[in-house]
């Protein structure tokens, strides 16, 4: 009997250091979650607001690379612009997004270089938008007519 009432005070010290073992633990309060999940939302939101323009200018730089690479052997601006405008009605890239104007041809030597230029506005929050602005050249393989 001896040993059990030895045993008996050091049970209840572990039951005592239980109820003081909250002021040892760690971790986020409700309104710290809160606050973090205010800004993962903020930086979400704005992902989900400009993720689709660099996907519409990956296809825009896919078009261009599929017109330098199909050649321009006699081919015009014109002519060039309307092949682009195509390839990228394909790879569904707005219409509003580019215009004729926005492509360019620069001659250098005995090569040429397609350009495309343009910039887009994103509405982000009440009078906040991005205005993002997007820039790509090739390399034409061939003769550029006229």
């Amino acid at each position: 009997m001896n040993d059990s009432a030895a045993h008996q005070p050091e049970f209840a010290a572990e039951r005592h250091s239980e109820g003081t073992m909250k002021s040892k633990q760690s971790g986020i309060t409700l309104i710290g979650f809160l606050f973090v999940l205010a800004i993962a939302a903020f930086f979400g939101y704005m992902a989900m607001k400009l993720v689709p323009s660099y996907i519409e200018f990956l296809g825009v730089s896919k078009a261009m690379s599929q017109v330098a690479s199909s050649g321009v052997e006699g081919k015009t601006l014109d002519d060039l612009r309307r092949d682009l405008l195509f390839k990228m009605d394909v790879q569904y890239v707005d219409d509003a997004t580019i215009k004729p104007k926005d492509i360019t041809l620069k001659r250098s030597g005995n090569g040429a270089e397609l350009n495309v230029s343009y910039d887009k506005r994103v509405a982000f929050l009440y009078n906040i938008d991005f205005l993002l602005h997007f820039e790509k050249s090739v390399m034409l393989q061939g003769n550029v007519g006229g």
